[in-house]
């Protein structure tokens, strides 16, 4: 594993130098999105605006510069693909001298665009572990909403979702821990997200999160267990509210449980044994890979839940009360 540099966060930002080109065969997240090249956010999308004092909004491939320049100034030594970027949600206008044209008549040079959400993902391929026979590159990424956003009023600060954290190669799984992911990042410039990232990237604990990772295969599920599982994962949703209040968050709707279910009995890797048992590193994959049909803007969230609701779990089958109720 790579040792992390000391930094100073009043340094100037470091010239991005030339990227590895790869091109991934799988995306880290698949819902509702469309991949896009950074030199497309540059070139065909404009920049909103905050319209209260018309000051723009950071964008999207300023985010991802920002990031970019961060990993290399903690990472200089290492091998960094070319980000993988996917974008929702597009926002459609139209030039001022095409405002009183017919929408069948609109030529392309008259429309604007931009993504109301994107995300991104590079992968450092040279910092990477095995677990369970599983590939795991160092990874790490962003997520911008403008949804998340008052455009409407004047400029302030802007929020931002920065993570790292190991993506699982046979399957594009993202794995997230606590101290690898600022879910609410507000910054008023992209110095500030340059710095904020740089800190975050020293202070997490890369082998406790490979560790805490390595030691979910110690734990399996039976059979009945894993259908307590489901059958109280959708229950949860139901719950009077003061009983779900006391017991730990758990972020996966019907939907995603229908795909874990499924996958249960039929994803090509992490499908339970012969004798139906399942260990929990494949229930934590099984999470993640129904977590790739989130949204953008609540990707990383339920990423970071996966990680902490399965580790919770672990803890149930060692006799702690607080995850008991989703297995009994």
């Amino acid at each position: 594993m790579t040792n992390l540099p000391a930094y100073q966060l009043n340094e100037p930002n470091v010239a991005l130098i030339p990227l590895v080109q790869t091109q991934p065969q799988r995306h880290f997240i698949e819902a509702n999105t469309r991949p896009v090249t950074i030199e497309h956010l540059a070139e065909d999308c404009v920049v909103p605006v905050f319209s209260k004092d018309n000051e723009l909004t950071i964008a999207h491939q300023s985010f991802i510069e920002a990031v970019l320049g961060a990993v290399h100034r903690v990472f200089p030594h290492e091998a960094i693909d070319t980000p993988e970027i996917v974008a929702s949600h597009v926002i459609k206008g139209r030039i001022p001298e095409a405002i009183h044209k017919p929408a069948s008549q609109l030529l392309e040079s008259d429309k604007t665009i931009y993504y109301e959400r994107m995300a991104f993902c590079v992968e450092i391929p040279t910092i990477y572990e095995d677990v369970a026979g599983n590939r795991l590159n160092l990874s790490i990424g962003g997520v911008r909403a403008y949804n998340h956003e008052n455009l409407y009023a004047r400029k302030g600060a802007e929020r931002f979702k920065i993570f790292i954290g190991f993506k699982n190669l046979v399957c594009c799984n993202m794995c997230v821990s606590s101290d690898g992911l600022m879910d609410d990042l507000r910054v008023m410039s992209v110095q500030q997200i340059y710095e904020s990232a740089v800190q975050l990237f020293c202070q997490y604990e890369m082998t406790k999160h490979l560790n805490a990772m390595a030691r979910l295969s110690d734990y399996t599920l039976s059979e009945h267990q894993f259908a307590q599982l489901i059958g109280k994962t959708r229950l949860y949703q139901f719950l009077p509210s003061n009983e779900r209040r006391a017991l730990p968050a758990m972020e996966f709707t019907d939907s995603h449980i229908n795909a874990i279910a499924r996958a249960y009995y039929a994803d090509e890797n992490f499908a339970c044994a012969e004798d139906r048992s399942i260990d929990m590193w494949r229930v934590y994959n099984l999470f993640t890979g129904a977590n790739k049909s989130s949204y953008i803007d609540t990707f990383l969230s339920r990423a970071l839940n996966a990680t902490t609701f399965t580790h919770g779990l672990t803890r149930a089958l060692d006799g702690d009360e607080q995850y008991r109720w989703f297995v009994e």
